[in-house]
């Protein structure tokens, strides 16, 4: 890997662990948040699935047009609007105030992923692909280690407005390194022919069941993972035992073991194969799953190590289907392709989020019910994720792109 490659792979790091963290830190503060604002959990799922919701709309629009430009441009503007709608998040007095912030964040923020994806994609051929995946989605385990265990440490020291506001201020160190280290990206442009036609992303996804199958995966997965995430945090402090104050070390040592973990599953999916190994990691996956949604009290030793499994096998099934799905589809219409998989991926989500704050419920005593109705719903999608994922084949994989 040249040094050029490495530079751009550490910029796009840094604009998903400042994205990841902005996302990451409601759920962990959810235990903070419902009692500063005394709101119930569906309206904690409202608050967590706003940024989601509006991220999916943002998205699925993106995909019209994000192709006609420079991919720098794209990811510049996307993520100058997302840290101002995060130092927003900071600045809310209110409830409705961090509702609304909270989406104005994901109108932009929604982009953003889908052109992280869309720049790996066109800069490193698939052959590569998964350890650059993997070298990017490092981000999220220092997310974990630093920015998840500081945003709660900010948030319990200082008040909850503290981690948005410092999220914020690292993003605008990373608008300078996006300006000053991410060249120009346009050969997507040059490889266009024909006529531009903003509608073509659609129609080319209708008519190519491979990319259907892809965009399905994306759904299913974002069902399973994203119905159990948000009252996570919320069931370990009131079923499980945990105090809020050790919720940090969850991420701390989920973050610690996929850093290492990350880059290993990236360089042997391209090795072995994108899709045996997301079969391994995601039947793995679901052990941990099911213990955690039906988890008793226990000690802190043993929810430590079943979070750090399940941190290892959700990051490792995830790293092959990001090299899978960016691959079918033509370099020039990636980006269009990419946004539309991050909507779908966002929408899902919120819909996994607010159905989940449906079916989990408060018992007089703030205990948490139907927590494990959840996950089982949860290993369910995923175990149905093997058989879709079977079926997507990469078109580019004997079509190297050259680096940027």
């Amino acid at each position: 890997m040249s040094r050029a490659e490495k530079i751009l792979l550490l910029v796009l790091a840094c604009i998903n662990f400042t994205h990841i963290v902005d996302f990451m830190i409601m759920m962990p503060m959810g235990p903070q948040l419902m009692r500063f604002f005394d709101i119930s959990t569906r309206q904690f799922s409202i608050l967590v699935s706003a940024y989601s919701l509006s991220a999916g709309v943002s998205g699925f629009l993106a995909a019209f047009y994000v192709d006609r430009f420079d991919r720098k441009k794209v990811i510049l503007t996307a993520y100058a609007g997302f840290v101002a709608g995060t130092i927003a998040c900071g600045l809310a007095p209110t409830f409705e105030l961090l509702l609304a912030a909270r989406t104005l964040a994901g109108l932009f923020g929604g982009v953003l992923g889908a052109q992280v994806l869309s720049i790996v994609g066109d800069t490193f051929p698939y052959e590569r692909r998964a350890q650059a995946m993997g070298v990017v989605m490092t981000s999220f385990s220092v997310a974990s280690v630093v920015g998840v265990p500081m945003g709660l440490y900010l948030a319990t020291k200082i008040s909850w407005h503290a981690p948005f506001l410092a999220v914020g201020g690292i993003g605008l160190l990373v608008v300078f390194l996006i300006a000053r280290f991410v060249p120009k990206l346009d050969a997507h442009l040059q490889s266009q022919t024909a006529r531009f036609q903003p509608l073509s992303v659609l129609t080319s996804i209708l008519q190519t069941p491979n990319q259907l199958r892809a965009l399905w995966l994306t759904t299913t997965i974002m069902l399973g993972h994203f119905s159990i995430i948000p009252f996570l945090s919320p069931y370990l402090v009131t079923n499980v035992g945990f105090s809020e104050n050790q919720l940090y070390l969850i991420y701390l040592i989920g973050g610690l073991v996929t850093i290492f973990t990350a880059p290993m599953v990236g360089k042997l999916a391209d090795q072995r194969g994108k899709y045996p190994v997301f079969v391994v990691f995601a039947l793995l996956s679901l052990l941990p799953i099911y213990l955690l949604t039906h988890m008793p009290p226990a000690s802190l030793v043993y929810v430590l190590f079943v979070s750090g499994i399940f941190f290892i096998f959700t990051n490792g099934r995830m790293i092959p289907t990001q090299a899978m799905v960016s691959s079918v589809v033509e370099p020039q219409h990636r980006g269009g392709f990419l946004s539309i998989n991050s909507s779908v991926q966002l929408l899902a989500q919120a819909v996994a989020t607010y159905g989940a704050g449906l079916v989990v419920t408060k018992a007089p005593d703030g205990h948490l019910l139907h927590y494990g109705w959840v996950g089982f719903l949860a290993i369910s999608l995923i175990f149905a994720s093997v058989f879709i994922a079977r079926y997507i084949k990469p078109i580019d994989a004997e079509k190297p792109v050259g680096a940027a």
